[in-house]
């Protein structure tokens, strides 16, 4: 039998994220699977931001505990919502950025929440436009405790080498520009995330997109070579920003985690792809070093 696509959200009824103009709008997306115990956390946490355009999409893996009930409750509150089977995490996620029509897209799935009402809010609050924020990322336990900042702190200058030290920022913590992300690659079942962010950081920084964006303006008849967007009253400012910010409230436990030693394997993998065998085997010396070190004091990873 097949299963059934049940849909909602404001977006269905012609409703629009944009309640103040001039400001960019973020597309938070949750993807959710059997999740009744969390997923209200996560929605709260999203509804409540004092920032006024926020598109939220929820997608929805077909679960049958009750979740779609809860998405349901809070639909005045969702831009969009579908809930239908699908190939995994990832394949979700892709969904979701699918369905996104906002300038910036932010993930915070099942469990994860942002970290205060005035997050978003503050992201914004400098008046200066980038490609990608980043900021730190709180780990809570299964009561919401907080736990201590995630193992691995994102550095001052974000670049896509920094990744070589490993999952530097999570996708949790991190808002990137639309229109530079690509899909998540669906042969990575569960460490796409490292290889998206990595991806997105390029993208960023201009390799290999500048000549084309200047190409593809002059085809289309606009002036210059600009890649951000200009709102009135915000600045195009750096490509990657340190908001210095705790972003989100991180479930710790997740599905990486869950799944660890693949995990790892997949990013090995990713590594090699971006830097080269040879730099990838020989900046793990100094990677599992720190991993050690660090569970042998804290006992978490």
């Amino acid at each position: 039998m097949m299963e059934e696509t049940l849909t909602g959200g404001q977006r269905l009824l012609g409703q629009s994220p944009v309640k103040q103009s001039g400001l960019p709008v973020v597309s938070v997306i949750t993807v959710v699977y059997n999740c009744l115990s969390l997923i209200e956390k996560t929605i709260i946490s999203i509804v409540n931001q004092t920032y006024p355009n926020i598109e939220y999409i929820v997608i929805d893996g077909g679960s049958s505990d009750g979740t779609v009930e809860i998405l349901r409750l809070y639909e005045n509150h969702i831009s969009y919502w579908i809930s239908e089977p699908d190939k995994g995490i990832y394949d979700a996620m892709n969904k979701g950025l699918a369905a996104a029509t906002g300038d910036y897209v932010w993930f915070m799935n099942a469990g994860d929440l942002i970290y205060s009402p005035q997050t978003t809010e503050k992201i914004f609050a400098s008046g200066q436009l980038a490609s990608i924020y980043y900021g730190e990322a709180m780990i809570v336990d299964s009561a919401y405790r907080e736990v201590g900042l995630r193992r691995l702190r994102p550095p001052e200058k974000l670049t896509w080498k920094s990744f070589k030290k490993g999952m530097l920022v999570c996708h949790q913590a991190i808002l990137v520009r639309r229109d530079i992300t690509v899909p998540f690659d669906p042969q990575y079942r569960h460490s796409a995330d490292y290889d998206w962010v990595l991806k997105a950081l390029k993208k960023a920084e201009g390799r290999g997109q500048r000549a084309e964006i200047r190409k593809k303006n002059k085809e289309e008849g606009i002036n210059g070579g600009t890649e951000l967007m200009v709102y009135p009253g915000l600045q195009s400012g750096g490509s990657v920003v340190h908001t210095h910010l705790i972003l989100c409230s991180f479930l710790d436990g997740g599905h990486s985690k869950q799944n660890i030693g693949i995990s790892l394997r997949e990013r090995f993998h990713s590594m090699v792809r971006h830097y080269g065998l040879l730099p990838t085997v020989l900046r793990h010396i100094p990677i599992a070093i720190r991993f050690g070190w660090y569970y042998l004091r804290n006992k978490r990873f």
